[in-house]
């Protein structure tokens, strides 16, 4: 059985001025896909082999959402991503480095992420955060032609996958390369036959995340119970 400990307070990464506080379950080398699976359940994320949720004293906007995947419906700017990205050859597997996805990675995090961090990461750094699972965790390569156009990092939990990390190519302008993969990994559910897409945290105050209530049916953990929002409730 997992063991958990509260952080010591730190700057937060998502609101400016704050402080957060996350509960760890450890030891992670004992956390298999079964057991990782009931912490996702229970609002847990993973980077590299942390495995946390939110336990801020003060403050709850780290909300745990996920697409209810057998009720999904696409919108018509969803599938127009969809239709666009039909020639893109995707492949599946184990974690594992190489510098063409690197690169591409550093290319992201200075586009769209420059000056939070990231954006300096060095390849240990990388590694640490992407290449390193103890569960059912993979790769996934997006190409057009011969070209890299996107990565993404999936957990296949036993019942549903868990989006952990996507990186893509952003100078190519309105191309919602973004879209087109969480609906890829929709359709994988489908396939798989599970029944949820796990799409992290959505912070209202957070104008990067607000692209996960495009996709709905989209439940929420309040209290310990998955449920969809509703009229009093945070989307």
């Amino acid at each position: 059985m997992p063991k958990f400990h509260t952080t010591n307070p730190y700057s937060c990464s998502y609101l400016p001025d704050r402080l957060a506080c996350s509960e760890i379950a450890t030891p992670e080398h004992l956390i298999d896909t079964k057991a990782y699976g009931k912490l996702v359940q229970a609002g847990f994320r993973r980077s590299g082999h942390y495995i946390y949720r939110p336990c801020c004293e003060h403050c709850q906007a780290c909300q745990s959402v996920r697409v209810t995947v057998k009720t999904f419906t696409s919108k018509r700017a969803q599938r127009r991503a969809w239709k666009l990205h039909q020639n893109l050859v995707v492949t599946q597997h184990p974690l594992h480095y190489k510098p063409e996805h690197y690169a591409l990675y550093q290319r992201y995090q200075s586009k769209r992420h420059l000056g939070g961090g990231m954006d300096n990461d060095c390849r240990e750094q990388y590694h640490n955060f992407l290449l390193q699972s103890y569960v059912n965790s993979r790769l996934v390569e997006f190409h057009e032609a011969d070209q890299l156009r996107m990565i993404s990092i999936i957990d296949i939990l036993p019942d549903g996958i868990s989006s952990v990390y996507t990186f893509f190519d952003a100078d190519i302008a309105h191309a919602s390369f973004g879209t087109y993969n969480i609906l890829w990994q929709i359709e994988q559910c489908r396939q798989l036959d599970l029944d949820y897409l796990y799409l992290g945290y959505w912070i209202k105050e957070n104008k990067k995340m607000r692209y996960k209530t495009n996709f709905q049916p989209l439940e929420v953990l309040i209290n310990g119970r998955w449920q969809l929002p509703g009229s009093g409730n945070i989307l």
